[in-house]
C-alpha cells in the first residue's frame, strides 16, 4: 500500500478510488467489511487524508469479482458525475493484467485504463519459478487471464 501512497503523492492524481468486495474470511472479527473499506483505511493510516481516498465496495458475487468491482466503480463516477478520460489501476502483482483487462471492459472505451502492478512480498518477482506461492500465482493467473480474455462475456447492463 505504500506504493499506491506514494504514487498517489509522486504523480499528483486527483484521488484514489478502492475498490473490493467483501471479506469473506475474519469479516465478523473485523472492523472492516469490503476490501475497499479495509484498503481505504490502510491508505489513510499511511498518511493520506481521508478527502483524498474513497471506498468504493462492490456487491457480494461469487465469480467475477474483480469485473463486478470495477462496475462498482464505474456507477459511483457516473453517479457523481465524475467522467475520467483515463484511470491508474494498481494491483497485486499477476492480477493486475487480468485486473486491467477487466476494468477496461467495464469502463469502456471511452476511459483509457492503465495498470501498475504492486509486487508481491511473498515471494521474489524476477524468479517467482522457484517459489511455490511465484508458481501458483503465475499459472493461476494465466488461466484466469485466459478465461477474462477469451470466455468471459460482460453481462449486459
Amino acid at each position: 500500500m505504500e506504493l499506491v501512497r506514494d504514487t498517489f503523492r509522486r504523480d499528483h492524481y486527483d484521488r484514489i478510488y478502492v475498490t473490493g468486495g467483501p471479506i469473506e474470511y475474519g469479516m465478523h472479527l473485523s472492523a472492516f467489511k469490503t476490501y475497499a473499506q479495509l484498503g481505504t483505511a490502510t491508505l489513510i493510516k499511511l498518511g493520506l487524508d481521508s478527502n483524498d481516498v474513497q471506498s468504493v465496495p462492490a456487491p457480494p458475487v461469487i465469480q467475477d469479482r474483480t469485473y463486478y468491482s470495477a462496475l462498482s466503480l464505474k456507477k459511483w463516477l457516473t453517479e457523481h458525475r465524475i467522467t475520467p478520460n483515463r484511470i491508474l489501476l494498481l494491483s497485486d502483482g499477476t492480477h493486475t493484467r487480468r485486473s486491467r483487462l477487466l476494468y477496461q471492459m467495464a469502463m469502456g472505451k471511452e476511459v483509457k485504463v492503465g495498470s501498475m502492478a504492486i509486487p508481491p512480498k511473498d515471494y521474489d518477482q524476477k524468479h517467482w519459478w522457484r517459489y511455490s506461492a511465484g508458481v501458483r500465482s503465475v499459472i493461476g493467473e494465466s488461466v484466469a487471464y485466459l478465461y477474462a480474455r477469451f470466455l468471459f462475456f460482460p453481462p449486459k447492463q
